[in-house]
């Protein structure tokens, strides 16, 4: 049987690279797939190539810093699809700028990144909460090696201080709802390639160049990368796991 079989998985931020990745993989696995992005058009296109392999899937455009939004959505997919027992909380920002620019464009990094990144996670949690404590859920928080480090080049404070949110979001919901059977769970990607760093990768190559060197894996990784790492936390594989990240780095943090 497949592993994610009778299940049904919102992912947010489903309308492109990782989340488009982890959509797929988990519709090949047996879920029901409810993609969710700012860009409709994007997650629309996710729910058709699952269609198109032989999944289930649908879309609906979310906003994850809109909190009436998320739990109008929850509300919308309970009546009209079923209760959902997967939740993948992708949906994020990378603004790679540091603290020393102008004052303006700094705070307005730092509002907007933890907005999606971090506000996000914990609005769209909260609005399946009922969800997914009634069905002893899932939940996979897309964190990163910057839950634990940060980058120097190119600098990116807010975004590094979003990712240290996520992963002590994870740590604290596994413990409150480990009691009810709701397991809550991280993967740590590294460097992925995917449209989210398209622009940096073009502009940075040293910087990509260096990154690659630190990783003895030597390689950046792909979208698809993440999949079985995700597919391994929404099953019931990691039945005894919770509160924990899994890195997906190449091997970063071992250097």
């Amino acid at each position: 049987m497949p592993l994610l079989a009778n299940h049904i998985a919102v992912i947010t931020g489903a309308g492109s690279g990782i989340g488009r990745a982890i959509a797929l993989g988990f519709a090949r696995e047996g879920a029901r797939v409810i993609a969710l992005d700012v860009n409709a058009d994007g997650a629309a296109e996710t729910a058709k190539l699952v269609s198109d392999s032989g999944g289930t899937a649908c879309s609906f455009p979310l906003d994850v810093t809109d909190r009436a939004a998320c739990v109008a959505m929850a509300k919308r997919i309970a009546d009209a699809i079923g209760p959902v027992s997967i939740l993948v909380n992708n949906a994020g920002i990378a603004r790679r700028n540091g603290m020393t620019g102008a004052a303006d464009a700094v705070v307005k990094d730092w509002e907007d990144v933890i907005a999606i990144n971090l506000t996000g996670v914990f609005n769209v949690t909260h609005a399946f909460l009922g969800s997914l404590r009634a069905n002893k859920g899932r939940i996979v928080n897309i964190g990163s090696i910057q839950s634990f480090v940060h980058i120097r080049q190119p600098s990116s404070p807010a975004y590094t201080a979003s990712k240290h949110g996520v992963l002590g979001f994870t740590k604290a919901l596994a413990v409150e709802l480990g009691k009810e059977g709701v397991r809550v769970n991280a993967i740590g990607p590294g460097f992925i390639e995917t449209p989210l760093n398209a622009a940096t990768r073009a502009s940075n190559p040293d910087g990509v160049r260096l990154f690659i060197e630190h990783t003895p894996l030597g390689r950046a990784g792909q979208p698809e990368d993440i999949v079985g790492p995700a597919i391994f936390l929404a099953s019931d594989l990691s039945a005894y796991v919770t509160g924990s990240i899994v890195m997906a780095d190449g091997g970063y943090r071992a250097v």
